[in-house]
């Protein structure tokens, strides 16, 4: 090791972390319905595989899309050579629009100010390029994504603060917290540069009011710090109350008293389920960061071939008003299949409205309330309900005993299965099959709405069983 340099070789990367350490058990006894039907489920992916047919269906109808199909080839010489590493106009031109048709059309984007990047994990640390140096920090709301550790962390050398929400208000974000959090980075001699927020969020599945919002920008201008905004699951919302874009507060002339200071990172990977894409954008409002992230962008860019097709698949409004409406029904149907399921041996989720998981409160089945006993069931679930659900505790939860489980990466006889190893385990570590009375959650404020109708009456009704994602289902969710 000698040989190699200190970054490529330091613990950075967050290999060594229980979220990734979950993949590597599935990647060990990956679960399948024919030849493994006793691997580990993968539950902590955050991938969005609700609508692929969906998308190709598009995909064969518009076969000119791609320059490697007989139909598109001759346009293959013009985009297989080089191209201006700002992106193709089209391309730009077509995100821009598709950034405001899923925020509602209240916000316009200026394709000119748009930067493509290697996914939304080249976008985080080209930002945190241009915005810190090394040893300056950011502060981030807790839970949050692990993968913030090595994408803002690992090479560029700058800090995450925690800011710490707890259950009490629903992991809420506070002005309190906040305040806390930049006085204790004082205390330190830490220098604060920004503020990061994930919105809506990954772990909890939830969006961020206006007022919170408000609050935030007014801390950071306050504080004369940037204010990155993590907007990658904004189409993922399927249920009041609806998603509120950084963008929408920019626009607050009374608010925002210096636009310089916002950022947006955003990608296809959630939204479109597109992760193999790496489709990332930067959007900032700060002339000096579009130009020196476009400088640094040329590390990581989007193939041609790529922005191409994805330009004209986006362009098809069609394609979009439907693409939209139909992924935010099957969401909706996803969720309330699995959040009724937990609710049958009472596990309570925190209330979320968004994203492609749950965040499950496993509190009760902790043997005390730390994170070692926490960790000590995480391996109960992985070694023996072979299920892949991450550990509070790699999302920087202050309190143990909270899980993230996905739901929108497999299909649904794999959730019900996935579910009945669930309600065999609870029932097997309480000795019950009744769901614990809400009165026992007086520590947990959250509001939640438990069903305790059969198992089997939800997960294998014959509509249910007729199509994968039936839109007759009485599950369905109407999209907001």
């Amino acid at each position: 090791m000698a040989f190699l340099s200190k970054i490529a070789t330091n613990n950075g990367h967050g290999e060594n972390s229980s979220y990734f350490d979950g993949w590597k058990a599935y990647d060990s006894d990956p679960f399948h319905p024919t030849k493994n039907i006793h691997g580990v489920i993968q539950m902590g992916l955050a991938e969005n595989q609700l609508c692929f047919g969906v998308i190709q269906e598009w995909v064969e109808n518009n076969p000119k899309a791609s320059i490697c199909t007989p139909q598109g080839s001759n346009g293959f010489k013009d985009i297989s050579n080089y191209q201006d590493y700002h992106g193709l106009p089209e391309f730009r031109n077509s995100v821009a629009r598709f950034m405001e048709k899923v925020r509602g059309n209240k916000v316009k984007f200026n394709p000119d100010r748009i930067v493509m990047s290697g996914g939304a994990t080249g976008a985080h640390e080209t930002l945190a390029f241009c915005l810190a140096d090394p040893g300056e920090a950011f502060l981030v709301p807790t839970p949050y994504y692990p993968g913030y550790d090595r994408d803002l962390r690992w090479r560029t050398g700058i800090q995450l603060l925690p800011v710490v929400c707890e259950s009490s208000n629903e992991f809420m974000l506070t002005r309190e917290a906040l305040e806390d959090a930049y006085e204790e980075a004082q205390k330190a001699n830490i220098k604060v540069k920004g503020l990061i927020l994930n919105n809506p969020s990954n772990p909890l599945g939830t969006v961020m009011d206006r007022d919170t919002l408000r609050d935030a920008m007014s801390f950071i201008t306050e504080k004369n710090i940037h204010l990155i905004c993590d907007e990658i699951y904004s189409g993922t919302v399927f249920n009041e109350p609806g998603f509120i874009s950084i963008a929408e507060i920019a626009e607050e002339g009374a608010v925002c008293k210096n636009r310089d200071l916002i950022h947006i990172v955003y990608s296809l990977s959630k939204d479109l389920g597109f992760p193999g894409f790496r489709v990332g954008i930067i959007y900032s409002y700060n002339d000096a960061v579009v130009n020196c992230a476009r400088k640094m962008s040329s590390f990581g860019l989007v193939s041609t071939q790529t922005q191409h097709l994805i330009a004209s698949m986006l362009s098809d409004d069609v394609f979009v008003e439907k693409f939209l409406d139909e992924s935010a029904k099957r969401l909706a149907e996803r969720h309330s299949l699995f959040f009724r399921g937990l609710a049958k041996v009472g596990i309570e989720s925190l209330k979320g409205n968004a994203g492609l998981y749950c965040w499950i409160d496993l509190r009760r089945l902790l043997k005390e309330p730390t994170f070692e006993a926490e960790m000590e069931l995480w391996h109960l679930i992985i070694g023996e309900v072979k299920l892949n659900v991450s550990p509070g505790a790699s999302f920087h939860c202050s309190e143990p005993g909270w899980f993230r489980a996905c739901f929108a990466n497999m299909d649904d006889e794999t959730l019900r299965i996935a579910l009945r190893r669930i309600h065999k385990f609870v029932i097997q570590k309480t000795g019950s099959d009744q769901p614990t009375r809400r009165e026992q959650y007086k520590r947990s404020k959250l509001e939640i709405s438990l069903s305790f109708r059969r198992l089997d009456e939800f997960t294998m009704t014959p509509r249910t069983l007729a199509s994968p994602h039936s839109m007759t289902s009485p599950l369905v969710r109407a999209r907001t």
